[in-house]
């Protein structure tokens, strides 16, 4: 196994605050560390002690630019992690953050950070959803957000053990003083970063790819293949998607391609004959997540009774509120995974039973 950290001009190192050491907390923590930047994570307190004593393992050898076909072990005197952000803030000034959580964790964390505002550097998200970035902004100061997306697919193997799956790259919105010098950063250390002049539109291009057999996979029980092997739960889909293009437009947000993402194919495929449209739909689908079943779906099945299809496909339908779209087919999905998760209808309810989802949906339009 290797461990090889690069040595930057002292003017070109970022001091990063990163927090959590989950999968996109690990990728791009561990790789600012081997691309000679300070890190310090602040991690829950259970898992600091582990950490502190075995390192960060990342597993990148699908990315032929470091030709190697070994994991990097980052020992622990290479970083410093924190059970706590007070304990954490004492290693600044730092110049950004990182904030990848997820959106049902954003309120809580916002509230914890808020004593700490002042001492707090600017914060990359690169969460899913269209609404972090506004929360971070009421609750810190608009100054201290810069809109991101991922569009790599991670695997975690463990707490700070990540494996790179798909290597796409990452998007960061221009128009804050530090956006130039963080996509230099980010694509020095592998993250293949691009500068975007237009944050919600990116955003909003990065949700769409999210919103493909997500909560149908989980509602049903069914992999996102099974999904799309269904002719009317594919035009669903479909009309899924139309939906959010439509909302979309309705704020002029134009659709934009990203890092090793053509969403701009993905939007046209909606337009073009389902028999057309569905070998890609099919591999974008399949592909995008790498080797793991839809997020929702291992939300809604780890019993953990929370689900980010309010900040997905709920965001959609409250968008579409404001334009006076209708938006029948988010608004069902929505409605009945959020109920799945809430327990309040059997998980069993509507597993492996599209017909009777379908029909949910005609009684809904009537």
């Amino acid at each position: 196994m290797q461990s090889s950290i690069s040595n930057l001009k002292i003017s070109d190192q970022l001091k990063v605050l990163v927090f959590g050491a989950g999968a996109i907390g690990t990728y791009f923590g561990g790789s600012l560390i081997l691309a000679g930047h300070n890190v310090v994570f602040v991690e829950q307190p259970k898992m600091v002690a582990e950490l502190r004593e075995r390192g960060l393992r990342l597993d990148l050898t699908i990315d032929e630019r470091r030709n190697t076909k070994e994991s990097f072990v980052i020992e622990s005197r290479s970083f410093v992690i924190e059970p706590s952000l007070e304990d954490a803030l004492r290693f600044g000034p730092f110049d950004v953050a990182l904030f990848a959580l997820k959106s049902f964790d954003t309120p809580a964390a916002l509230e914890g950070m808020k004593p700490f505002a002042e001492k707090l550097p600017p914060m990359l998200c690169l969460s899913n959803g269209v609404d972090n970035e506004q929360a971070i902004a009421n609750a810190l100061g608009a100054d201290k957000v810069i809109y991101g997306t991922v569009t790599s697919a991670i695997g975690r193997r463990g707490v700070g053990d990540i494996v790179l799956e798909k290597l796409r790259g990452v998007g960061v919105a221009a128009g804050h003083p530090l956006s130039e010098k963080l996509v230099t950063a980010l694509d020095g250390a592998f993250l293949k970063c691009r500068l975007y002049p237009e944050p919600h539109g990116m955003k909003w291009s990065k949700m769409l790819t999210n919103l493909i057999a997500n909560p149908t996979s989980a509602i049903l029980n069914m992999t996102a293949a099974q999904v799309f092997a269904n002719r009317k739960l594919y035009k669903l889909e479909i009309d899924m998607l139309s939906e959010c293009l439509a909302v979309m437009a309705a704020q002029g947000l134009k659709v934009t391609d990203l890092p090793g993402t053509p969403v701009k194919l993905l939007a046209l495929a909606t337009k073009l004959p389902l028999w057309l449209s569905k070998p890609f739909l099919s591999k974008a689908a399949g592909s995008g997540r790498g080797a793991k079943m839809p997020s929702f779906h291992i939300d809604l099945y780890s019993g953990r009774g929370h689900s980010e299809v309010d900040y997905l496909h709920g965001a959609v339908v409250r968008e579409g509120k404001k334009c006076g779209l209708p938006t029948p087919v988010n608004e069902l999905l929505t409605k009945t995974l959020l109920a799945l998760t809430n327990k309040e209808i059997p998980l069993d309810e509507y597993a492996n039973q599209p017909d009777k989802l379908l029909n949910a949906l005609k009684g809904l339009k009537v």
